[in-house]
């Protein structure tokens, strides 16, 4: 059985891994271009944040050290899906309404030959207000 000393050592030993130059580049290169954040690239390829910051300012051209610069913004690509999403959404919706729209003027005319009477208003017509005069009491 192992000892409380045993089990501490073999618990805070962090795993020592090496990336090639050509790993690094790509991952930075992905960083520049938004397709990837710093948290994501942690998280992705198990890598601490504090190395990854390393290689962006030893390899990156855009950023650099010493200069103040937000590297994590909302990726483009990442805003360019959600707006994609949601003009496919939108698009879904005006489809929906566009097949309701010509429903509803395909009853009107059906009723208008079977009923022999103008339901839809003229582009010239006066507006009517109600049924007629009232009486005042």
């Amino acid at each position: 059985m192992a000892t409380t000393s045993e089990f501490k050592k073999t618990f805070g030993q962090h795993i020592q891994r090496r990336y090639s130059d050509h790993i690094k580049k790509e991952i930075v290169r992905k960083i520049e271009k938004n397709q990837l954040t710093v948290l994501e690239a942690s998280r992705d390829y198990q890598i601490s944040r504090y190395s990854i910051y390393k290689w962006v300012y030893k390899y990156s051209s855009l950023y650099k050290k010493g200069h103040r610069q937000i590297i994590e913004p909302m990726s483009s690509s990442k805003q360019i899906k959600v707006l994609k999403d949601r003009i496919k959404e939108l698009e879904q919706i005006v489809g929906i309404k566009q097949i309701e729209l010509d429903f509803l003027n395909k009853v009107i005319e059906i009723a208008e030959e079977d009923l022999g009477i103008d339901i839809k208003k003229k582009a010239g017509s006066k507006p009517s207000y109600g049924s007629g005069k009232t009486k005042k009491k």
